[in-house]
């Protein structure tokens, strides 16, 4: 049941609008300021009927005062001074609306039901935004798999708080997706998500892009220059392939997060810094420790929630569903009719080691949209490396000085396509006959024809 609280140095008023209301709501009452603020802050209130004139005091300031708490009630304002400044004023403060005295109290009921209402959509709207955006956030990183699981668990813990986030992943793996909706997730600007390819800068390039720079640092440096972590204040940065910064930068990186302080380079002066920051390698760092190519100290200070990316052939459930994705992204990007993968396709998929991992998943997908002029994409519209065909091979035998008779024999054809599979796969039967399309069983029986 919802309350409400009435304040009104009338006790008549206050009487006979809780007799009125208590059949539907939790009514309570008082007098002046004083009683009214004991009221909102030991009880949850709903909605603050008050009156404008509490003898000496002010209704409006009461107003004010209950819109400062956590949860402010909704705040109708009763009036026997009725004007239209007076209800501007009013509305100006925080009023949800105004009613004015002698009360009606069947209109004075519906405006507070009114009220009600339109509080609780909002709520229910602001929530489903909520679950929207995090949802939209989460299903950039597809995954259905056990292996992702974890990661997702992860992702939403640690978003709202402030602590630093290693992740850590093979190449294509997806790490600066997980960055994105650490940040997207973590209430911070979106527009406040820097990220620096470590591995792609020079040290001294580095130290300059991460702290800026003054005028004259060095050659080159004909103008003072913000640096990264400036531009990612308020927001998240993204530090990708973290394990590849040289060890004058690791310390200065170590005391940027002890004190949340940075200094341009040239520079003397101290500027604080409020950023989130998140790291990704695809290096193992404790190896690097272990060698001296890592300090040891920043480790520990990177790692405080560690979050690990499964590679693709770990998780080979989410390959359709990865795979599906990508068809249509592609299809819509070449302005080409949406195809399915035909099953051989989709076997081979499934079975392939993957070590480009989802980045490799992605072009194989790219490719395949791009060659197919047919109803489906099959095994030969994929990349060779993926399929296991090769047609530079197939070209050259057909191009060989074998009889024509022996170039366009089916039988040996399917015995050198056999052949190839099995080389391809480390003679592994069963993984051969998944990129062949045929069973096992067939494969042996092919074979032993073949003997």
């Amino acid at each position: 049941m919802n309350t409400i609280l009435i304040v009104d140095d009338e006790k008549n008023t206050r009487e006979g609008l809780r007799l009125s209301l208590e059949d539907e709501f939790d009514v309570y009452i008082s007098s002046n300021v004083k009683g009214a603020k004991d009221v909102l802050e030991s009880e949850s209130i709903d909605v603050l009927v008050t009156d404008l004139r509490l003898g000496a005091e002010d209704g409006m300031e009461l107003i004010e005062l209950s819109l400062k708490m956590a949860q402010p009630p909704i705040s109708i304002m009763m009036t026997a001074y009725g004007s239209v400044d007076t209800a501007v004023e009013a509305m100006k403060r925080g009023a949800y609306h105004f009613v004015t005295k002698p009360l009606n109290i069947d209109q004075l009921e519906i405006l507070i039901k009114r009220a009600l209402k339109s509080r609780s959509l909002k709520e229910e709207n602001t929530q489903l935004k909520k679950q929207v955006q995090k949802k939209f956030t989460i299903s950039n990183i597809l995954g259905q798999s056990p292996a992702m699981q974890p990661v997702f668990e992860a992702i939403e813990q640690v978003a709202n708080s402030k602590a630093t986030v290693l992740i850590d992943g093979e190449n294509g793996t997806g790490k600066e997706l997980v960055a994105k909706a650490i940040h997207n997730l973590s209430g911070r600007p979106k527009s406040k998500l820097i990220t620096v390819h470590c591995a792609a800068l020079s040290p001294q390039l580095l130290e300059s892009e991460l702290f800026g720079h003054e005028k004259g640092a060095f050659t080159g440096a004909t103008e003072k220059r913000i640096g990264r972590f400036e531009q990612a204040d308020g927001g998240t940065l993204f530090l990708d392939e973290i394990g590849e910064i040289d060890s004058s930068t690791q310390v200065k990186l170590l005391r940027v997060l002890g004190e949340r302080t940075i200094e341009r380079v040239g520079g003397n002066k101290t500027i604080k810094i409020d950023v989130r920051l998140v790291a990704a390698t695809n290096k193992n760092i404790p190896e690097l420790v272990s060698k001296g190519e890592f300090r040891e100290d920043l480790y520990y200070r990177l790692n405080v929630v560690k979050i690990t990316l499964p590679p693709l052939r770990k998780r080979s459930e989410d390959i359709p569903l990865l795979a599906n994705a990508f068809l249509k992204e592609f299809a819509e990007e070449n302005n080409k009719p949406l195809k399915d993968l035909s099953a051989d396709a989709m076997r081979t998929l499934i079975a392939h080691q993957w070590p480009g991992n989802v980045r490799e998943l992605r072009t194989a997908i790219e490719h395949g949209v791009v060659m197919s002029n047919g109803a489906k994409i099959t095994l030969r519209h994929l990349p060779a490396a993926v399929s296991g065909e090769d047609p530079i091979v197939l070209d050259n035998f057909l191009k060989s000085n074998e009889k024509d008779s022996e170039k366009f024999n089916l039988a040996s054809m399917e015995s050198k396509l056999i052949a190839n599979a099995l080389t391809h796969t480390n003679e592994n039967r069963t993984e051969a006959a998944k990129l062949l399309g045929i069973s096992r069983r067939t494969l042996q029986r092919k074979l032993k024809e073949s003997c």
